[in-house]
């Protein structure tokens, strides 16, 4: 049995592997092969969060694999009503085989690894986004036929989708360059594992410096869920945290854009900018279904 409640759990070679995985059962589903790896098995989808690509990627995925997905409303369950993380967890483990769960807080992952006896995959919290940036990594890695040596820049919040890429990128070879205003920058335990890597990370204030000499550009919305009585003060804060063409001139050339959906075109992203990387962002959505048939595969049954 395997958790996945954050990347910083997951070492080099396990991400990696995970990701080999993940471009196995792409090939081998495009081709006509099934896997029904996850038979008989019941993963319990629990959403506090709305969500597009997570349930169908997760749902579509747990059926591919043979098992059954359950879709567990935090409206319909006593947890959502106030009952302990605790309880659920140690009640859920008795009827299902796995929990992915999309939350607000981390310590609800925690809570339920901590106190229930099966896998738990963590389908995004306000802290980290895993399956987003594994995705992610089997995108740039399809695109660019590797990560070792490649340079990742971030534009916008040091929010989960930061948190996560600075964790991905630098496990797996790459250098990593973020760029937010003062007073977004990502939490400190995440500065300070970056800073372990030397130089191949750094906090910048202008995007620019940022993107100089970059091989992938990704940012994400402003105003994530949960802060959009923020959006008005972030819009302000934001202004010219922007991937565009300028941006792009910096930038190394062939450089890819990645954007984890939804975007806000005029935003964080212009739409022509968008519209010129459509097929890789559309790539690493798609990428989303494999690389969480991935992770199930791994939790599971490992």
């Amino acid at each position: 049995m395997k958790h996945l409640l954050k990347l910083e759990d997951w070492s080099s070679e396990e991400i990696i592997a995970t990701l080999d995985l993940a471009d196995k059962l792409k090939y081998e589903t495009k081709n006509g092969i099934e896997h029904k790896i996850l038979k008989g098995k019941t993963l319990g989808m629990i959403f506090e969060k709305a969500s597009t690509r997570t349930r169908v990627s997760f749902e579509v995925g747990m059926t591919q694999l043979g098992g059954y997905p359950l879709f567990l409303s935090s409206n319909d369950l006593q947890i959502g009503r106030g009952e302990p993380v605790q309880d659920t967890a140690r009640v859920l483990s008795r009827f299902i085989d796995g929990i992915m769960i999309r939350t607000f807080a981390q310590s609800e992952v925690e809570a339920l690894a901590e106190y229930g006896s099966i896998p738990i995959i963590n389908g995004l919290t306000d802290y980290c986004h895993p399956c987003q940036v594994l995705a992610d990594l089997q995108t740039i890695r399809e695109f660019k036929g590797k990560l070792e040596g490649l340079k990742m820049c971030f534009i916008g919040d040091g929010n989960n989708m930061m948190n996560s890429l600075i964790v991905g990128a630098l496990r797996t070879g790459m250098s990593i360059s973020v760029a937010c205003p003062e007073g977004y920058d990502p939490p400190q335990n995440i500065i300070e594992f970056g800073k372990s890597f030397g130089d191949k990370f750094e906090i910048c204030r202008k995007p620019a410096d940022a993107a100089k000499n970059a091989d992938v550009l990704v940012t994400d919305v402003w105003a994530s869920m949960g802060q959009e009585e923020e959006q008005k003060i972030r819009a302000k804060a934001f202004d010219g945290y922007q991937i565009n063409d300028s941006l792009l001139e910096v930038a190394n050339e062939g450089c890819m854009v990645l954007h984890c959906l939804p975007a806000h075109r005029g935003e964080e992203i212009t739409a022509n900018v968008f519209e010129a990387h459509a097929d890789e962002i559309f790539e690493e959505a798609e990428n989303r279904l494999h690389a969480q048939k991935a992770v199930l595969v791994k939790c599971f049954t490992e």
